[in-house]
């Protein structure tokens, strides 16, 4: 249960004489004022707007007082700004920022305020792929998918010569009985297991699983329709599929191989693969031990396992000497010795795909994408994406706004809380509506050049 506070002033030490009081009674005050620079993002990529063209609204227009634009870009929002649960919206129905942010200073039924609260959007996050009786707004599946890749290739302003996805499953704990809940042994807990596609810092996809599957489950299926689509619109781009070894298998391979789309792959090791570097990890060995220092070599050779591939392949072979101890690494691609030699292979392609894993923790610890506690899978699916297009959205006022400022590189975190958790004071006149930022804010230089790059890209 709540507890119920006091409401006379809170007091604190004075100074120079002075009570210091503190009362929540400032009115037309928003702490999240930088969330401007969302909406502007918002208008120069049409977020919202096609996000809820993915729904379908079986309501009576004449009951309807928040439109589905609003719900879904009131999710949206409030995720990017740091409000992962619906409760905070019974109280941010009334943020300014909030109803500026919708298009709807006032409600239109007087028992109403701008914006939705919190059983509004939980009806929303319970929506079905077709309308009910009691839940009338759907959605489609297919068309949230898609419009991922669509801003992914919207983001560029041509099409680029070459372009490498990645792929990994990671867990998402889960503390309720959830439907689909397993136990997964290898993270130790009841989870889900989605899978994500990136390309650099764009999400295409994210994918709600269950967690009694094996890794790569369904991924053939996610990356043939992601390459379809993007090649639908960049007929020559040539496209490098990475990812470690839970992502090797025959029908995944094999399907790149048939459709001209380039892999990198992560390949477990057994005793015929060690078997194949021995020699180069004697080298390594006996390098380690005359200079003190962990030693690494590496061997090009072509592999077939005994039942499981339809085909040899190349397989670079990572002799790692470390520690006092081997430690032999793998991996399989497609790409010609003469492209990549193995060292430059393993070390800078390979390897890099390991920045994946800070944009899932970005996503997750974030913005908030592990937060799938509703009771149906449909429902944390949704709520999934609501997250992933919350981090869209921040990664296009990062690409727009910020590219020449000190967050380019910058933490969905770190630019909301330095960006974003700005306290203003808002009037609204006949004229206009203004925001008064306070004169002391540390990044205002970094905000005013956002809100210039994004104001000149909305109105493109």
């Amino acid at each position: 249960m709540q507890t119920e506070c006091s409401a006379k002033a809170s007091e604190f030490t004075p100074v120079e004489g002075r009570p210091v009081v503190a009362e929540f009674d400032g009115g037309a005050v928003t702490s999240d004022a930088g969330g401007l620079l969302l909406g502007a993002a918002d208008k120069a990529i049409g977020l919202v707007r096609r996000l809820a063209g993915c729904f379908r609204d079986a309501r009576d227009g004449r009951y309807v007082e928040h439109t589905v634009a609003t719900l879904v870009g009131q999710r949206v929002f409030g995720i990017a700004l740091g409000y992962e649960d619906l409760n905070d919206h019974d109280d941010l129905r009334h943020d300014p920022l909030m109803s500026v942010l919708a298009g709807k200073l006032e409600a239109w039924r007087p028992d109403c305020a701008p914006v939705a609260g919190k059983s509004t959007l939980n009806r929303l996050e319970l929506s079905r792929d077709t309308p009910t009786k009691y839940r009338k707004i759907a959605h489609e599946a297919a068309a949230i998918e898609g419009l991922f890749v669509d801003l992914f290739v919207e983001a560029h302003a041509k099409a680029p010569k070459q372009i490498t996805l990645d792929l990994d499953a990671t867990d998402d704990p889960l503390h309720g009985d959830q439907e689909g809940r397993f136990f997964h042994a290898y993270y130790d807990c009841y989870c889900y297991l989605p899978l994500y596609v990136f390309c650099g810092r764009h999400l295409l996809a994210a994918k709600l699983r269950r967690s009694n599957i094996d890794g790569s489950a369904g991924a053939t299926q996610e990356i043939a329709r992601i390459v379809a689509q993007i090649r639908s619109r960049w007929p020559r781009v040539r496209i490098l599929l990475r990812g470690d070894s839970g992502f090797c298998r025959e029908e995944l391979m094999s399907w790149c191989e048939a459709n001209r789309v380039d892999f990198l792959f992560g390949l477990a090791r057994n005793s015929r693969l060690v078997d194949e570097i021995e020699a180069e990890l004697v080298q390594a060995e006996a390098q380690a031990r005359q200079t003190g220092k962990s030693a690494r070599r590496f061997k090009d050779f072509s592999y077939s396992t005994l039942e499981s591939w339809s085909r040899r392949r190349r397989v670079v072979g990572k002799a790692e000497w470390t520690n006092g101890e081997a430690n032999p690494r793998f991996v399989v691609t497609t790409l010609k010795p003469i492209e990549q030699a193995a060292r430059q292979l393993y070390e800078d392609v390979y390897c890099a795909r390991g920045d994946m894993e800070n944009r899932i923790k970005e996503s997750q610890a974030d913005l908030f994408a592990d937060r799938t506690s509703t009771g149906t899978m449909m429902a944390n699916q949704l709520r999934l994406w609501f997250s992933s297009f919350a981090y869209v959205l921040v990664c296009a006022v990062r690409r727009i706004g910020l590219g020449h400022t000190q967050f380019a590189d910058a933490t969905a975190g770190t630019i909301r809380l330095k960006l974003f958790k700005i306290g203003a004071l808002v009037k609204v006149s006949a004229r206009r509506i203004k925001f008064a930022l306070p004169t002391a804010c540390p990044y205002a230089n970094e905000w005013r050049l956002a809100a210039a790059y994004l104001t000149r890209a909305a109105a493109v």
